[in-house]
């Protein structure tokens, strides 16, 4: 695992945590801010994954 797969799991969690926050307090910004911090976590795990097989 690289930095780049680490830190995109990273910005996973927060979006997921940042979601759920959203959707406890009934806040739709919160709540997509979110999802767009997981999908952002999302390519950057995918691009560290590439690297690391690149590397291989």
């Amino acid at each position: 695992m690289n930095k780049d797969e680490i830190k995109g799991k990273g910005k996973k969690i927060e979006g997921q945590v940042r979601e759920g926050y959203g959707k406890l307090t009934g806040n739709k910004t919160e709540q997509i801010k979110g999802k767009i911090q997981q999908a952002e976590g999302t390519v950057q795990e995918e691009i560290g994954k590439i690297k690391r097989k690149m590397k291989d």
